[in-house]
């Protein structure tokens, strides 16, 4: 199972500052696991976009044996409005594309939105 985590700042709030994606969906073998290879696509894909078309780097941990990729936006992203909401632009589309992914395969992977303590 792939599990999501969105870290959003409030529940009044859109504003998303991390998101977590853990383990391995065992939909087919490595390497034939088209829901694995989709969500890396969509979440890879996302903190590329993030770097290229916006210039923020995310802080990031990944460790692919273990299926995991954590990624947070720093602080410093906020100071410039108009990025900012580029960033989170980007970060929706990819809860879109993952959420569209958990409604044809959701035996796989489960999407979960958290609340950022004293946020």
């Amino acid at each position: 199972m792939i599990y999501v985590t969105i870290e959003r700042l409030a529940p009044d709030s859109p504003h998303v500052l991390s998101f977590v994606v853990e383990g391995h969906a065992e939909y087919d073998v490595p390497g034939k696991d088209l829901v694995c290879a989709a969500v890396s696509a969509v979440t890879f894909g996302t903190c590329n976009s993030i770097v290229t078309l916006t210039g923020v780097i995310p802080i990031h941990e990944m460790e692919r044996g273990a299926g995991l990729l954590d990624i947070t936006i720093p602080d410093s992203a906020r100071t410039v409005p108009e990025t900012w909401s580029q960033v989170q632009l980007l970060i929706e589309s990819m809860v879109v594309m993952l959420r569209t992914i958990e409604q044809t395969y959701g035996d796989y992977i489960t999407i979960e939105t958290i609340y950022h303590k004293g946020g």
